[in-house]
This record gives C-alpha cells, sequence and structure tokens, in this order.
C-alpha cells in the first residue's frame, strides 16, 4: 500500500505542478489588471466602486464562510487545469488562450511576466532557479524552503547569498532575503520538488532532505 500511496502523492504533486504553472500566470495577471483597473476606476467614477459591492456575489454565497474553502477550491482549480493539459484537447486549448493574452495590449506584457517568474519554478535552466536552499526565516528557530537567485556584496558588508522564500500555496509572491553565505544550507531538493512542497501547503514533502553549508566558491562558479 504504501507504494500506491507514494504513487498518488507523485501524481498529485506534478498535476498540481502542471496546474500551477499554467493557471498562475492567468490568476497573476488578472489580479494585477484588477488592480490597475480598480485603480484608475476609483481617480476617475466612485461610484463604479459601490454599484460593483451592491452586486457583490461573495457575500450572498453559503459556503464562502467555510474556513479554508478558499484554498481548497484554488487547488482543485488548479489541479483540474493542470490534469487537462495532459489531453490534446486540453493543450490546444490552453495553447490558443495563452496566444490570445500574449496578444492583448497591456495584459500581453503582464501575463508573459507572470508566466516567466512562475516558470522559475520548473527547474528550466534556462529561467528557473537552480539551487534550493535552507535558511532560518522569518526568525531563527523557524526554517523556511527557499530558492537562491544570487549572490550579492553590499558596501561594508559580506558577501550575501540573495535567497527567494515563496509563501504557499500561490508561490509567486514571497520574500526576497538577504543571508549571510555561512548561514544558508544548499540542499539535494530538485526545483520541481520544493515546488511541490510549497504549492500543496507541505502536504506532498519529502521524506528526507540532505543539507550541507552552502560553498561559496560553488554557488561563485554557478552564478558566473
Amino acid at each position: 500500500m504504501q507504494w500506491l500511496k507514494r504513487k498518488i502523492l507523485k501524481h498529485f504533486g506534478n498535476t498540481l505542478l502542471t496546474g500551477s504553472l499554467l493557471a498562475i500566470p492567468f490568476a497573476l495577471t488578472y489580479v494585477i489588471v484588477d488592480f490597475l483597473f480598480q485603480f484608475v476606476d476609483g481617480i476617475l467614477n466612485p461610484a463604479i466602486n459601490l454599484l460593483y459591492e451592491r452586486y457583490d456575489l461573495v457575500d450572498k454565497l453559503p459556503f464562502a464562510i467555510f474556513p479554508g474553502i478558499g484554498v481548497i477550491s484554488a487547488l482543485l482549480i488548479i489541479y483540474i487545469v493542470g490534469f487537462s493539459f495532459y489531453t490534446a484537447a486540453g493543450r490546444s486549448a490552453v495553447r490558443l488562450i495563452q496566444k490570445t493574452m500574449l496578444n492583448i495590449p497591456v495584459i500581453g506584457p503582464i501575463y508573459l511576466a507572470s508566466r516567466k517568474l512562475v516558470e522559475s519554478f520548473s527547474g528550466s535552466k534556462e529561467t528557473g532557479f537552480k539551487r534550493v536552499v535552507l535558511i532560518q526565516f522569518p526568525r531563527e528557530g523557524f526554517w523556511s524552503v527557499g530558492f537562491l537567485t544570487g549572490i550579492t556584496q553590499p558596501s561594508d558588508f559580506e558577501r550575501k547569498a540573495v535567497v527567494y522564500v515563496p509563501t504557499a500555496p500561490l508561490p509567486n509572491s514571497g520574500f526576497v532575503v538577504l543571508v549571510n553565505l555561512d548561514e544558508v544550507y544548499d540542499t539535494d531538493l530538485k526545483v520541481a520538488e520544493a515546488g511541490q512542497f510549497v504549492l500543496s501547503g507541505g502536504i506532498i514533502s519529502p521524506d528526507h532532505i540532505t543539507t550541507a553549508r552552502l560553498d561559496p566558491n560553488k554557488v561563485y562558479e554557478d552564478q558566473a
């Protein structure tokens, strides 16, 4: 039964990651465009906001107040999107939508930037994060999974590792942290594995993580 459980979790994790790579750029584009629309609309015509609030359906839905329903719904939608991509019809539909989004003025560049950010979690050599690390964040004693993005040299300081710490379950938002090199631990996790760990809120977690203090020379060579 253990092998069946691992197989199911692996399938769920891979499908969730695929769905996230496809769905999150659309969601992020919508959030940004909606923010810009609300900002401009609030300046030109505040009355429109009152009209939107009057017909807001969120408070009228009986399940909207159910604790955790938002996260569960988001994961379910992402899984369905990812699963549909494994079918020929689903792939064709996604590519058509992506092409349409890219050709829309204003929305196209936002969507492209969002997609490139999310694709970083795929582990692509061209655009993805290269290393998965562990750092103590947000304070000592609390360990967070992060992605090493580079090394920097602030004036009057020792060299620092630039680490992106994503938030769960949507990793498109997070924190950029400058950490002392001797406080960063390299891991044997693949970027895709770490992405599944974050997207699932820790439900899909590795059985074991091998760690070692970051090698500054090795990092310098990778970033060159």
